[in-house]
């Protein structure tokens, strides 16, 4: 069976003219189309009613309709969309059960614009939709779409976001002025910040980065969730980045107070020469932190062991190779001969090597729980 459905959301038949609904049936229907016309005929819900009238004779004479068909008349209430949408939803149900067939009942909805499809999934929970018709009189369909859609933009809240907060720091703009003004602030200044502002959010939402900036924050928030050791020793790593860079920076300031014009090789080994221990530290505490969370997972590999001996191995070969460029007149300089260069890069690489070694043996002889799970 087919059900012409005509839906009148905010009730504009039963209010003007004092009909009970649900109105079934075509002569039914028909009348009450007449009368909410007498009332008012500017009612677009007018339009409605005969629409459906419409359609209901085009599906009775197409002879590739075998079904049969009926049609009805809806009403909501004025008390907002969720209780409209609920009366709607109970005169669905007096009216299917009016209907007393064993057949399935599909519905063609009949609207006068877009506030009235909001009842679309209370008739879909009831029964299948074959169709829907928007029934909007010409002159209008234009403004009440744009309406309407303005409205569904604003309820939106990542395009209210992406519009009003642009539009917000616009219109900020003369008020930021007249403020600045009394302060003595030049209003250019106040103009360039908020153009500067307004440049970046532009670009931080054209680029996507919200995206990224959530993902980060979800990580940092679940790390300080799970009490991971990683936390800590990372914040201690960029702080002995800090200090390395400092040291560095330091020690290229003493070497230009001794040596006149120094080449950039020269520039380059002061500045290794003072960071890398420190450099080598941080690398040490953020390995060693990420170890100790890979245990705690039940995660943990010998190979992950070599991390701490590798950075140590590097920090030598870097220290010695530096200072072997150095002079020695350098205050906070150590400085090496060919011969030490030689023993610090032998060192350097053993330690990798033997690290490696070593750690490969552990692996083969005392798998983890991890190891044991991938073999």
């Amino acid at each position: 069976m087919l059900l012409v459905l005509c839906v009148d959301l905010d009730d504009d038949l039963g209010r003007k003219t004092g009909l009970s609904t649900p109105v079934v049936g075509r002569e039914a229907v028909e009348s009450a189309a007449v009368e909410l016309a007498t009332a008012d005929p500017e009612d677009s819900d007018v339009n409605v009613l005969f629409q459906g009238i419409h359609e209901y004779d085009d599906l009775v004479a197409d002879p590739e309709v075998e079904e049969e068909v009926t049609i009805a008349a809806v009403t909501g209430t004025q008390g907002g969309d969720v209780k409209a949408n609920r009366a709607i939803g109970e005169e669905i149900d007096r009216v299917l059960a009016g209907l007393s067939t064993g057949e399935n009942v599909s519905v063609v909805v009949i609207t006068d614009g877009a506030q009235d499809e909001s009842v679309l999934p209370i008739v879909r929970s009831r029964a299948p939709i074959d169709s829907v018709r928007r029934v909007v009189v010409r002159q209008a369909q234009d403004l009440e779409s744009m309406y309407y859609t303005m409205k569904q933009v604003l309820a939106d809240p990542e395009t209210r976001g992406t519009i009003l907060v642009p539009l917000g720091i616009l219109l900020l703009i003369y008020p930021f002025v007249t403020i600045a003004s009394l302060f003595d602030v030049p209003g250019a200044v106040v103009l360039g910040v908020i153009s500067a502002l307004l440049g970046l959010y532009t670009l931080f939402r054209g680029l996507g980065l919200e995206d990224a900036v959530d993902d980060t924050a979800e990580r940092i928030r679940e790390v300080l969730y799970e009490g991971r050791v990683t936390l800590i020793t990372y914040v201690a790593a960029a702080a002995l980045l800090v200090v390395g860079g400092f040291r560095g920076y330091a020690l290229y300031e003493t070497l230009r107070a001794t040596v006149p014009d120094p080449t950039p090789p020269i520039v380059l080994a002061a500045l290794v020469h003072g960071a890398v221990q420190w450099f080598a530290a941080a690398g040490v505490t953020s390995s060693l932190g990420q170890v100790t969370d890979e245990y705690l997972s039940d995660r943990f590999e010998w190979r992950y062991l070599n991390a701490p001996f590798y950075v140590v191995a590097i920090a030598v070969v870097l220290y010695v190779l530096s200072g072997f460029f150095l002079p020695r007149d350098v205050a906070g300089v150590q400085s090496f001969t060919m011969t030490q260069l030689a023993i610090g890069l032998t060192v350097g690489t053993l330690l990798g090597v033997f690290s490696t070694l070593a750690f490969a043996v552990a692996e083969s002889r005392f798998p983890t729980a991890a190891e044991a799970t991938k073999g």
